[in-house]
């Protein structure tokens, strides 16, 4: 799995200028420390933006790794909008669906937005930084109520950045 998603990312980087595989293995890093061993789970936070930010499909993360994975990563990939829709109701859309998400994917989700969020003050635009706590707070954190590790996680991460409100 690891091999693939290096492969697949391969020189990304993030807004920060950190290689994309360090963000790769904090999500998985987070899935472990909240008490995560299915093995799907831990693959699809390792290959969770293979379809998103590479020109990799999800027929070929289906054939290598699995439907429990390929489903996985299915939930965690963000539609391109349409000609016509607006992206942020896109956006805000996509994070909505995770209501409806079966429990694996929305633990996916939280360790992806947890890893993010752990690190925003290094996002090199001060108003992404507004935004994404916002965001955090409004769309990621009602999901983790129902998750207690998480919940602690978002709530002291809530308080360190709340000069970001």
């Amino acid at each position: 799995t690891w091999d693939y998603a290096l492969k697949c990312h391969g020189e990304q980087m993030r807004p920060n200028h950190e290689p994309y595989s360090v963000h790769l293995l904090e999500v998985v890093e987070i899935l472990v420390a909240s008490g995560i061993r299915d093995c799907d789970i831990l693959q699809a936070g390792m290959l969770h933006d293979v379809v998103e930010d590479t020109p990799h499909p999800l027929s070929d993360i289906r054939e290598l790794f699995g439907n429990g994975v390929a489903e996985l990563v299915d939930w965690m990939t963000k539609p391109e909008p349409r000609p016509g829709q607006d992206p942020a109701e896109v956006r805000r859309a996509y994070l909505r669906q995770f209501a409806q998400a079966p429990p694996q994917a929305t633990m996916v989700k939280l360790a992806d937005r947890l890893s993010n969020v752990q690190r925003l003050h290094t996002h090199p635009r001060h108003a992404k930084q507004r935004s994404y706590y916002q965001e955090t707070v409004e769309e990621i954190m009602p999901h983790a109520r129902a998750h207690p590790w998480f919940a602690r996680q978002f709530q002291s991460w809530q308080k360190a950045f709340a000069h970001l409100t």
